[in-house]
Formats: C-alpha cells, structure tokens, sequence
C-alpha cells in the first residue's frame, strides 16, 4: 500500500461519486454537455451558492484557473496573485499561455495571503502604457500554504478591487475545506466578497476528474464555452464530469469529506505539537499541516516509502490529508517520525 500524505489528489473515488458515476452510465445520454446530469449539477451549484450564475465543467485546475483568469485579461493585461500562488508556481505558465501572455504580477503577504496595500503597490508601481495594465486579482481560497481567508479580509480586497476596477477569481481547489473550517455559506466566501469567478473544488475533494468554474459575474462568462472547446476542455461524455460533481453536492459528501479531512489534519497537528524537534511553519486552518524537520528524519520518512512534498523550502515539509485519511495511518507516520528523530546520527 503507497504510504502517503503528499495531496489529496493520491486519494481514491469516494463512494458517493463512484455510486453516481455508475447511475450515469446507465444507457446513452446526449454529448458535450448537453445531457441532464450536466444540467442538473449546474442548477445545483445555484442552489448551493444563492444565485443565478453560469456553470462550466472542465478536467481539472489548471485548465479552469487558466481559461478563467484569459477570459478576465487581454494579452496586454495583468493578474495580481501571491508569490505562492499555484498560477505562479505550479502551472507551468499556463494562465499566460492562455491569455495569449496576461502577465502575473507577484504580491507579497504573510501566510500566504494578499493584502490590500501590496494589491495597491502593484497597481500604482507604474502606470504607462510600456507596462501590463492590472486587470484581476486572483486569490486561494485556502491559501497554497493552508490558511484562510477571513470575510473581513475578503472585503478589504473588495473594496481595492473596486477602487482600482480589477475583476476577482478565487482558486477554490480547497474551496469545501474553507467552507467547513470557517462554518460560512458557500456564498458568504465568494460573490458577496466580490468573487467575480470561482474554480470550486472537484478532484480534491472525492472525484476522479474535473473542476467547475463558476462565473459569478455572468457578462464575464459570454463565450466561455467557445473557450474551453478551443482548449480541448469540453467533454464529449460531458456527464462523467457532471454526475460525479452532483453525487457530491447531492448526497452532502463534498461537506462530509472535506470535514473528514480537516479533523485528519487537525489531529496530525495535535500528535506533531508534542515533538520539540517539530517545528511549524504556517497555522494549520484546513486540511494541510506544514513543518520543518531534520533532514534524517525526512530521509528516514522516504526510506519508509512515505510520500510527500518538500517545495516549501529546506527543512519544509507538507502533509496532506484527505476524504479516506485515517487516525491510524496518522499515528503510523507520527510513530516513524518519533522513530527517527530518537535515532542521533
């Protein structure tokens, strides 16, 4: 069994959107999403968020991230993100591939998170026409580094958004995490902070594929299908995306397992608090604890065929949990932890 807590990508299908996968593939259904699952999830969505919103489903986050942010910028345009930010380090510059070259200006901010005043420094750093012209805002919704945005804080990027007439996506890879965590609607935590698009979770949260990009702001979303077939993100059997999604929204599951794998976090953090040799970097607000640990006991870790990520800097490590995180499989990582570092070299 692969011992890891790299993402919650690795995880598997959740009963739920296995359970809907297979009433969807009952018989023939209408192609490229023109078919009653597709339809069906996306009045979901407007059920879930309060409001009349245009829905499009595509294969996964990056594509939804960079079509979403192409259709708020010409190629003279620029988005403002954190340094940190996915569209910045781990989209292979597709956001600027996309955009025909939007180019991404880069904010600073403590746990991961933009602030009103680096927003405006961005804005006012130059103003000529030698320069790209800010366009959007794109913030993470929780942050690359797992923590969270408050509404207050929402509200304040708001207000400079506003101000300086930028347009607001929101990448919600994780965006059910934040929900839960923070205890908001998912509608406090996107259109009335003045969230103009939001790409909402699918494939961290228990499908197999796919994301929804939500366009708040349905003047933004004129063509956006034209968009994601160009791209080859429209899907021919449209409802492998959509019916999965509805086995999520319907049944409580995108609630339920994003709950599950905050509670798997937050007990990895309790068992990790009472290791002096374990350091944390950020506060740990979702489903993702990040620490600094000796480099044996992170060879030693890998030595045991655990598997996760190390991006954060020397020492940094990050531990995900997900939907089918166990307490067990939690102390069987805390007990190897314990084990290496009472090795001295």
């Amino acid at each position: 069994m692969l011992e890891q807590f790299a993402s919650d990508n690795y995880s598997g299908i959740c009963p739920e959107v296995m359970a809907y996968m297979n009433r969807a593939n009952q018989g023939n259904a209408v192609a490229y999403g023109n078919d009653e699952w597709t339809q069906k999830a996306a009045d979901y969505f407007r059920t879930l968020f309060e409001t009349d919103c245009d829905v499009f489903f595509v294969f996964n986050g990056t594509a939804a991230n960079s079509l979403s942010l192409a259709t708020l910028c010409q190629s003279y345009h620029s988005v403002i993100c954190h340094e940190v930010a996915h569209i910045e380090t781990d989209e292979c510059g597709a956001p600027e591939l996309a955009s025909h070259g939007s180019k991404l200006l880069l904010g600073r901010g403590e746990n991961g998170k933009l602030t009103p005043e680096s927003i405006a420094e961005i804005v006012n750093k130059r103003v000529d026409i030698h320069y790209p012209k800010p366009r959007a805002i794109s913030i993470t919704q929780p942050t690359e580094v797992g923590t969270l945005y408050s509404i207050e804080e929402l509200m304040a990027i708001q207000d400079v958004a506003q101000q300086y007439g930028l347009k607001i996506h929101m990448d919600g890879a994780r965006f059910a995490n934040a929900i839960v965590a923070m205890n908001q609607t998912p509608a406090d935590l996107s259109w009335k902070c003045g969230v103009d698009v939001l790409c909402f979770c699918g494939t961290k949260n228990g499908m197999a594929v796919g994301e929804a990009i939500i366009f708040f702001n349905k003047s933004l979303a004129e063509d956006f299908a034209y968009r994601c077939k160009q791209a080859g993100q429209l899907a021919s059997k449209m409802r492998f995306i959509a019916a999965p999604f509805l086995g999520l929204l319907e049944t409580g599951a995108w609630r339920k397992n994003a709950q599950h794998a905050n509670e798997c976090a937050e007990y990895l953090e309790e068992r990790l608090s009472v290791i002096p040799e374990i350091e944390f970097m950020f506060p740990r607000e979702v489903n993702s604890v990040f620490v600094k640990m000796p480099e044996r006991v992170i060879q030693s870790l890998r030595e045991k065929s655990w598997h996760f990520y190390t991006f954060i800097g020397v020492g940094g490590v990050r531990f995900v949990c997900a939907w089918d995180t166990t307490k067990a499989r939690i102390d069987e990582l805390v007990n190897d932890i314990k084990d290496a570092i009472a090795i001295r070299g």
